[in-house]
């Protein structure tokens, strides 16, 4: 790992914990890449990596996300970086929102503005997906609901809470609002403490039941698609849901026709990740959310043939783009401390909807699946360090 700067030219991957950084750097370092992870945190597992050539120390987005922007505008300002990559939903904001900054020094592919806060609005896009004829939860939000008598769920409008969706927020503040609440019929939740952890109005949508949760990953240059990518979420961070800990590639005609239909429909620009249910009576794919930024598991998709950092590369520097839509269906890979978390989910989770599977059985198929599928998204036998250090954060948390 270097100090400073380099001849060759240089990419900034900003991350806190996500893994999928970690492929980001190896992927751009077999490209001949200056890798940069700029990071508040010191331990971060890339910055570990023999494939990480620098690390530089940055403020919070959490903290304070004009301090972050500053930041990233004074390694954009290096005469040797070419972009900056969207790990964080706070990335997209801060390009979007401050375009103006960061054009006179780097090429980033990103959303604008007005993109930006349809994505980031799950009831502009849930408009949105009806416009194009893509099929989404039907979506309130909660001060509109007067009748508990179906399943439904309570989470965030927003993707991530700034001073123009939350009234408490100034220009410094950036947050996200995960928690997702599932409600039996005849249940009315609480809905002032919902209001008042999330601060903000949340929405409601109904209860999909699903045989399967999708990812469809899609790089976009200025409407049209660049590279695209399909993954089965075979287990997520618990077992109610969330961000995939394994995942396999797939390749439904049905769901890129669904992914790119909405995508088009928005004359979309840069890295999507957009996740999907497939409803288990009708077959359809469903809309969960858009997240405009490289993707937890975004290891499955680069050992899949789908190599979005690469891609990202080429349309950024304005290289000559080799467009990617073949890749390896079965690829797999597992985020070891993200298996761990579903298995402990099993025990610590709660929902008046999903019942919880058995926990010997779910830990006998998180093991048999790493024996027939031994890939993982960090723990890599010729760059052990990064795995090492982020098991050590998991550990101590």
């Amino acid at each position: 790992m270097v100090e400073s700067g380099s001849s060759r030219e240089a990419a900034v991957i900003p991350v806190g914990f996500e893994p999928g950084s970690y492929a980001c750097v190896r992927s751009l370092s077999r490209r001949g890449v200056h890798t940069i992870v700029a990071s508040e945190r010191e331990n971060t597992p890339a910055a570990a990596s023999r494939f990480c050539d620098e690390f530089v120390s940055i403020p919070s987005p959490y903290e304070d996300v004009l301090a972050y922007r500053d930041a990233l505008v004074g390694l954009a300002a290096r005469d040797d970086v070419e972009t900056i990559y969207p790990l964080r939903a706070q990335d997209a904001y801060v390009f979007a929102r401050y375009a103006d900054a960061f054009e006179p020094y780097v090429s980033l592919v990103t959303l604008d503005s007005d993109l930006l806060k349809t994505v980031f609005d799950r009831v502009a896009l849930v408009e949105a997906a009806g416009e194009a004829g893509v099929p989404a939860p039907e979506t309130r939000l909660l001060s509109d609901v007067d009748a508990w008598d179906e399943d439904l769920i309570v989470k965030s409008r927003y993707n991530l809470l700034t001073e123009e969706t939350c009234p408490t927020f100034g220009p410094r503040d950036a947050a996200t609002a995960k928690s997702v609440t599932h409600v039996a019929p005849g249940e009315r939740p609480n809905v002032e403490a919902i209001e008042s952890e999330m601060r903000h109005t949340p929405i409601v949508q109904e209860y999909v039941p699903s045989s399967d949760e999708y990812l469809f990953g899609a790089l976009y240059d200025r409407g049209e698609p660049v590279t695209t990518f399909q993954h089965r979420q075979v287990r997520g961070d618990s077992y109610t849901g969330g961000g995939g800990v394994y995942r396999e590639a797939t390749r439904d005609p049905a769901l890129e026709a669904t992914g790119r239909a909405l995508l088009d429909h928005l004359d979309y620009h840069g890295i999507a990740c957009i996740e999907y249910m497939k409803h288990a009576d009708t077959g359809e794919y469903v809309l969960t959310e858009i997240n405009p930024r490289l993707w937890q598991s975004l290891a499955t998709a680069v050992r899949a043939g789908a190599d979005f950092p690469a891609s990202y590369w080429e349309v950024a520097s304005d290289e000559p783009v080799r467009s990617a839509f073949e890749y390896e269906v079965g690829a797999g890979t597992h985020l070891l401390y993200g298996e761990l978390g579903h298995l402990l989910s099993v025990v610590r989770d709660e929902s008046p909807l999903v019942d919880p599977p058995s926990f010997a059985r779910t830990a006998v198929e998180i093991a048999a699946s790493c024996v027939e599928n031994p890939h993982f998204d960090v723990l890599r036998f010729d760059d052990p360090r990064p795995f090492l250090r982020g098991l050590r954060h998991v550990l101590q948390k």
